[in-house]
């Protein structure tokens, strides 16, 4: 069973940045195709950024030269570098498996909020 755990969320001020990682022990994170995705309330859950196993990422135009996702693999971990964050960026980010795998057994996320 996937066990995922974000961390590095909070709050920011617009412009600001934050980098979200995503640890799990089970080398989830190394052997598959990752994705970033946030769910702010009242509205569906959508990707931010995906990560194939051979490094190619894609991003949505809404964070796209924004946000950058990466991996270490000798740490399990995936992260999500934030910049020139707005306040339409608030929502909780979850990682997961890319879309395209069917990512179930979601964690707790990690809030950020984006405001002055």
């Amino acid at each position: 069973q996937v066990q995922l755990v974000e961390s590095g969320g909070g709050l920011v001020q617009p412009g600001g940045s934050l980098r979200l990682s995503c640890a799990d022990s089970r080398s989830t994170v190394n052997i598959n195709a990752m994705g970033w995705y946030r769910q702010a309330p009242g509205q569906r859950r959508e990707v931010v950024a995906t990560l194939t196993r051979g490094g190619k990422t894609t991003y949505p135009t809404s964070v796209e030269g924004r946000f950058t996702i990466s991996r270490d693999n000798a740490k399990n971990t995936v992260y999500l570098q934030m910049n020139s964050l707005k306040p339409e960026d608030t929502a909780v980010y979850y990682c997961n498996v890319a879309p395209w795998l069917g990512p179930t057994n979601w964690g707790q996320g990690t809030q950020v909020i984006v405001s002055s």
